[in-house]
């Protein structure tokens, strides 16, 4: 598992000699029933792809503020990951293209709490449409799947030489448009889980071919991370994890001081008032259907240059809610460390009740409260937000999102 830098948990465990904030685990606990992994303080991820630290790491942007594209993002390992490697100033686009897939990815990405995020839903030509606007992009690829052959028994019964031409040839075009995407100066992160060098090797060629530039990576003395011509790998014999390839390519050039197409933000397109008055950042207020969301200023061009070339589903964090003529906090709200602000009444729940509050539970004890700001409660598990609970009269209603819900005793 790996720990939320930006929610601090005490967690016990030998670490992950790659990853700052990963652990290994004695025994698998029941994840399902600790309110910490439902608050976000950390992600339950394999070792082998935390990797990913190596590879951020090694482009130089630690510290460094910068615009990063993650364009395969599902289910969101990878992508908190970098979420939380970044500055809390960098711009982190999250793109899955998959419905049900970018419904999940936005359950981990807003329980891990950062503010400047946009979630997309387009296919790779898209972003190569709307020029080279990244310092850095993550292609975690659709691959054939051997690196998962010891840990899911379907996944060797599903491959065959054709699912790897066929997953080549899909990762062929994916990169193709990805690197139309990075600025000159950046850095591309390709991934997979798979040892097939059409999948990993070839592509990285491909790449290469394109004027890019192979970047190896510091993995000497990481026990069974092989490195390779082109990339490194692990193979589950070798390291305590699973399969994974991983490579590090620069872009050469130097990225431009102005974005050509990128037009400067205009006003808020929604007051700031009563509810959205606690926001504790300077954020620009996005209306969304019925939800509004929050961006930082510094990322609103790249949102309006972007909402031109591919499907937006969230331009930003959502932080509330039309409720006829009034806002309610979204759920995300709650979950961002940037955001939520201490005006909000909070009662902090012990293990048993917090258990129940996120099986959509009204937990025991908790007396109606008038005087409750914009009659809402934000309920904490050892200090860390939850969600909200909604004043109704006489009780309090569970906000806690039904998709979340936990059914286990």
């Amino acid at each position: 598992m790996r720990i939320n830098p930006l929610k601090r948990v005490d967690i016990a465990g030998e670490p992950v000699p790659w990853c700052s904030s990963g652990r290994y685990l004695a025994e698998r606990p029941v994840f399902t029933l600790d309110p910490l992994l439902h608050a976000g303080c950390y992600y339950v991820q394999e070792a082998s792809s935390m990797l990913l630290e190596v590879a951020f790491r090694r482009t130089g942007f630690t510290g460094v503020d910068v615009r990063a594209l993650d364009l395969c993002a599902a289910p969101g390992g990878k992508t908190t990951h970098l979420a939380g490697l970044l500055t809390p100033a960098s711009l982190l686009v999250c793109n899955e293209v998959v419905p049900n897939r970018r419904h999940v990815l936005c359950e981990n990405l807003w329980k891990h709490g950062r503010t400047g995020v946009i979630v997309a839903g387009s296919p790779a030509d898209r972003f190569a449409d709307a020029g080279p606007l990244f310092d850095l992009v993550l292609v975690d690829a659709p691959c054939s799947g051997q690196g998962m052959f010891r840990k899911e028994p379907m996944a060797r019964t599903q491959w065959s030489e054709r699912l790897a031409d066929s997953c080549a040839a899909i990762q062929a075009d994916i990169l193709r448009h990805a690197w139309e995407a990075l600025a000159p100066g950046g850095y591309l992160i390709y991934s997979t889980c798979t040892w097939e060098r059409r999948e990993n090797e070839m592509r990285i060629e491909q790449l290469l071919a394109l004027g890019g530039e192979h970047v190896p990576l510091p993995v000497e003395g990481h026990l069974g991370v092989e490195t390779t011509d082109r990339g490194h790998r692990c193979y589950p014999h070798l390291v305590r994890g699973e399969g994974f390839f991983i490579s590090l390519v620069h872009k050469p050039g130097v990225r431009p001081l102005a974005d050509p197409g990128v037009s400067h933000p205009s006003a808020d397109e929604t007051d700031l008032s009563g509810l959205l008055d606690q926001l504790t950042m300077k954020v620009h207020l996005i209306p969304h259907g019925e939800d509004i969301c929050a961006l930082p200023d510094q990322h609103v061009p790249v949102w309006k240059h972007l909402q031109r070339h591919t499907d937006i589903t969230w331009p930003g964090k959502p932080v509330a809610t039309r409720k006829g003529s009034s806002l309610r906090p979204h759920p995300a709200l709650a979950l961002d460390v940037s955001l939520c602000e201490t005006a909000f009444h909070a009662v902090d729940l012990d293990r048993q009740n917090a258990l129940a509050y996120l099986r959509g539970e009204t937990p025991a004890g908790l007396e109606p409260d008038p005087g409750a700001p914009f009659g809402v409660l934000l309920v904490r598990y050892e200090g860390h937000a939850l969600g909200w609970m909604h004043a109704a009269g006489s009780r309090w209603n569970n906000g806690w999102p039904k998709p979340w819900r936990i059914r286990m005793r």
